[in-house]
């Protein structure tokens, strides 16, 4: 098993566990990803994300991870591109991890004689720049009725099921594009993180999963740039995190401990 799938699921642990957040920018409405507005958030209280503090998978809080990463993109004239990529980290009762990773691209189209969209005079750039730890989303939009949304959903206490559902084809890289190269939809897993690239006429998107090393903590980014007319783009992420259940020897041993705590404190 490749050690990278195991040290992706705990950056993901240590760098976004009780946060979810959009940031969204338009000029008209939308009923493409109608799927994107329906965002659901699960509040995690602090004392939950206390007891996460440096607890990893096979640790003694975090049984499970899965994340799956989906960049989509629409322009005025039909065509599409789109990316994802799923992966997913599951400890067995030894304590023992397995990973499993899913990688798709396709492009498609266009339907129509109405254009790309594309807008000579317009550009978004400098977001590719930002360097920051943590989790950043930036959208970038020069032109006239485009949809960008970035997305990032946590849901803490997945069920079992979720976890383990779903198809993996265990292929660590999947890429696609038109005819002439115009617009292109890639993902790939590589030193340990986890990318998604949509490159089209109108601009680009892009997913970024790295974790930490020596030089900065683990990063996830969503980045959006639209320099034209009538796009339609989605970054969408959703990490699923299962914990180990407690036994009643467990919460006991935590009562007391909590209890020394105070006692100190005072």
């Amino acid at each position: 098993m490749d050690r990278n799938f195991i040290t992706i699921g705990c950056a993901l642990c240590f760098t976004t566990c009780g946060l979810a957040s959009v940031a969204h920018a338009a000029e008209s409405a939308s009923t493409v990803f109608e799927d994107v507005a329906a965002i659901k958030l699960q509040p995690v209280d602090d004392t939950v994300l206390a007891n996460q503090t440096g607890k990893g998978l096979a640790g003694d809080i975090i049984s499970g991870v899965v994340v799956n990463l989906l960049s989509q993109w629409q322009l005025p004239n039909g065509a599409t591109a789109v990316a994802s990529g799923a992966l997913a980290i599951v400890t067995n009762t030894l304590n023992q991890a397995s990973a499993q990773f899913n990688s798709s691209a396709s492009v498609t189209g266009p339907t129509g004689p109405s254009g790309n969209g594309a807008n000579r005079n317009a550009s978004a750039s400098g977001g590719q720049n930002v360097n920051v730890n943590g989790v950043s989303q930036i959208t970038q939009v020069a032109g006239n009725g485009n949809l960008g949304t970035n997305q990032a959903l946590i849901d803490f206490n997945a069920s079992p099921g979720s976890l383990t559902d779903g198809s993996y084809n265990n292929a660590t890289s999947a890429a696609a594009s038109n005819a002439n190269g115009s617009v292109k939809a890639s993902v790939s897993l590589a030193n340990g993180g986890i990318s998604i690239a949509l490159q089209t006429p109108g601009g680009s998107a892009t997913q970024t999963i790295a974790p930490a090393s020596a030089q900065q903590a683990g990063m996830i980014a969503q980045l959006l740039q639209i320099a034209g007319n009538n796009q339609q783009v989605a970054n969408q992420l959703q990490l699923h995190l299962q914990t180990q259940p407690m036994s009643a020897s467990m919460l006991r041993q935590m009562g007391v401990l909590q209890a020394l705590q105070n006692s100190v404190r005072r």
